[in-house]
């Protein structure tokens, strides 16, 4: 048997999803930037995905543009918004536990001459808002706060962050992350002061490679690529068109089935948290309820390092990791897990299971089994 739990870092792509890849790819191949009908074809396929989005997220049509995945969303948004406004102020926001697609462009932002305030988090992961109205100031043009958490699925008060940036009266647009939050929330950027909006389109069953990126109408952004002027010159290049249509019927699927997608999520979490707290030595990371994401847990297993634990697993053909995707082939420590509190020591003993609209009990069950007869086994390996 096996038992993919590593939906965090990517998803399958649905059926639906690939055969209309398949379709664009084979008949609808135009160039959407041609004057004839297969570029019209083509052309017509990116403009009904730009509606699908606009009507889902409750915005308009020409405030959605597609990029080539989370990380292109998060810099184009992040570096071009910073480059455009820093006229008016050179401090920006973020927090201590962002993924690598935010913190790194602001860290690159920081030897520009910028100024970055990184807000701690409580031991759950959360951003404190205090804290957020303290470090406002006029001088700051962007505030970027990941909606979901990919190490351990803490949630932000993204709603509350976004009432008070207009309370405040403060001229900061609002970024969110919402790569591993779009496919589980509804998300109404226009109701939750939401600027900027990032999506990722093989977190939600689609294919990789391409992205969304939400961008209010009135921000001032400059672009990072340049070139054939697609996409109003914001983001030139070539449309992906096969991803872009598989993106859209990807979140499609997600939405027309989100809350009971949402149950099964939250069904499956809490009773693999119940079952691990009957586990010695075992420790969850963050909230497991539902003011937490439905589908990341993040668990720490003491005296097993966590790559051991990691390919124990994998010969028995269950698939998780060891924290973010993007980072976990790297020997450091989680900047999230040592946001947290977590020790060096636990931190290092960390796994992260994340689970998908496919995942079964069954899975989660093997899973445990597997965990149950390998944990004490491991820990003897260690203490010799």
């Amino acid at each position: 048997m096996q038992a993919y739990l590593d939906n965090a870092a990517t998803t399958r792509c649905s059926l639906h999803a690939a055969e209309a890849m398949m379709q664009v790819m084979c008949e609808n191949f135009g160039n959407p930037s041609s004057l004839h009908q297969k570029g019209v074809d083509a052309e017509r396929c990116i403009r009904e995905a730009k509606t699908f989005f606009a009507e889902n997220l409750k915005v308009k049509d020409k405030e959605i543009y597609f990029t080539s995945g989370g990380t292109e969303s998060n810099n184009l948004a992040i570096i071009g918004t910073a480059l455009a406004n820093q006229r008016a102020g050179k401090h920006l926001i973020t927090t201590a536990i962002e993924h690598a697609s935010v913190a790194h462009p602001m860290k690159y932002l920081e030897k520009q001459g910028f100024r970055v305030t990184y807000l701690p988090v409580d031991q759950d992961g959360i951003v404190s808002l205090k804290a957020l109205s303290e470090a406002l100031c006029e001088e700051t043009i962007l505030v970027s706060v990941m909606y979901v958490n990919n190490e351990i699925g803490s949630v932000q008060p993204i709603p509350e962050i976004g009432a008070l940036l207009k309370e405040r009266d403060s001229k900061a647009y609002f970024h969110v992350d919402a790569i591993q939050a779009y496919g589980k929330y509804k998300i109404l950027p226009q109701k939750e002061g939401i600027d900027l909006l990032s999506i990722s389109g093989h977190k939600l069953h689609g294919p990789k490679g391409v992205g969304m990126l939400y961008i209010q109408e009135k921000v001032k952004i400059h672009p990072l690529l340049h070139g054939g002027g697609q996409q109003k010159d914001l983001r030139s290049g070539t449309e992906n068109v096969p991803g872009i249509v598989g993106i859209t019927e990807a979140a499609r699927e997600c939405y027309a089935q989100l809350e009971e997608n949402r149950s099964h999520l939250y069904h499956l979490k809490q009773l693999f948290a119940e079952e691990l707290s009957t586990l010695e030595g075992v420790r969850i990371n963050g909230r497991t309820k539902e003011d937490s994401a439905p589908h990341i847990i993040s668990v720490s297993f003491e005296g097993v390092r966590s790559e051991v634990l990691l390919h124990a697993l994998e010969e028995k053909g269950i698939y998780v990791s060891a924290g973010s995707a993007c980072s976990s082939n790297k020997p450091s420590i989680s900047h999230t897990l040592q946001g947290i509190g977590l020790s060096k020591e636990l931190s290092g003993s960390t796994l992260r299971f994340s689970f998908s609209f496919d995942t079964t009990e069954e899975e989660i069950y093997y899973c445990l089994q597997e965990l149950r007869e390998l944990l004490p086994m491991l820990r003897r390996y260690v203490r010799r």
